[in-house]
């Protein structure tokens, strides 16, 4: 379908595409982990309401260097690059305003989705993890390639590469894997890897989350940068993995009294709260 704009949307539209060209100058200026060779694209269509068997979708990006990799949601990269330019928390706020005006807010509206970053072997050996809940956000050190995978018979095509088969239990989710060996990279979506190969598709049990490779790509010395905070205060709050999946929770069960703490905006009135309808990726907290 084609799309059509009124001439103040043209105007939006076209100062997003600057904001987004000033984001890129000024992701230069922070912290290179490494320089990355290859990128892969991942959808991931994952379950936010069991009861009503509702589905949500972001768009992962891999990027792959020498020794450090980094998987992160293009969407979520795209509105905290807007929101940290000079006017983009005006011009986000304004894209909010206009959207709560419509029947949702998730359609083009630039918001955060995965809010993830994982940075694999770094520091060496490790993940650091970063993640916000609400307004705060959090750093934390994990485990790399702690899956234990095997590897089955079983073969299936994806992106027109042949995969094998590979399963494992991790973090109370029955996982399967199909991974390239024509592609030697020990790498996949999230914090799956570890395999003798890139994983190009994962899912778990009962298909709840799924991640599925869309694009591969050579690249030549695109830099993999340690993204500083968005948040308010613009610090990490240091914390352990098990720790924030548990606030994490306590959050989603119950997100308008944080937000109502932080900001002192009661979002819901007299309507009733919404908890979460899904579990976490990990379960194991």
């Amino acid at each position: 379908m084609r799309q059509t704009y009124k001439l103040n949307e043209m105007k939006i539209v076209v100062y997003l595409l600057l904001l987004a060209s000033l984001a890129v100058q000024a992701a230069a200026r922070e912290p290179v982990l490494d320089r990355a060779h290859m990128k892969c694209l991942y959808r991931y269509v994952y379950s936010f309401d069991t009861l009503k068997n509702e589905l949500r979708d972001d768009l992962l990006i891999l990027q792959i260097g020498k020794e450090v990799s980094k998987c992160y949601s293009y969407y979520t990269f795209q509105c905290d690059s807007l929101r940290r330019t000079p006017d983009g928390a005006k011009v986000w706020s304004e894209l909010f305003r206009r959207a709560t005006e419509k029947d949702g807010i998730y359609g083009d509206f630039p918001h955060v989705r995965m809010s993830t970053y994982v940075y694999k072997n770094y520091p060496t050996g490790q993940m650091t993890i970063t993640d916000r809940i609400s307004l705060q956000d959090y750093c934390y050190v994990d485990s790399l390639h702690t899956q234990t995978w095997t590897i089955g018979d079983s073969t299936r095509e994806v992106l027109g590469y042949t995969c094998q088969q590979a399963t494992a239990d991790f973090r109370g989710r029955r996982w399967t894997a199909w991974f390239a060996t024509d592609i030697p990279v020990s790498d996949g979506p999230w914090k799956l890897g570890g395999l003798p190969g890139l994983i190009l598709e994962a899912y778990d049990e009962g298909q709840q989350h799924v991640f599925t490779a869309v694009g591969l790509e050579r690249v030549k010395d695109e830099l993999i940068i340690f993204n500083r905070p968005f948040g308010g205060n613009h610090r990490y709050e240091q914390t352990n993995r098990l720790d924030f999946l548990r606030m994490e929770r306590r959050f989603l069960m119950d997100s308008n009294s944080f937000i109502q703490m932080e900001t002192g905006i009661d979002l819901l009135g007299d309507e009733p709260n919404q908890v979460m309808r899904y579990d976490l990726l990990e379960r194991d907290y």
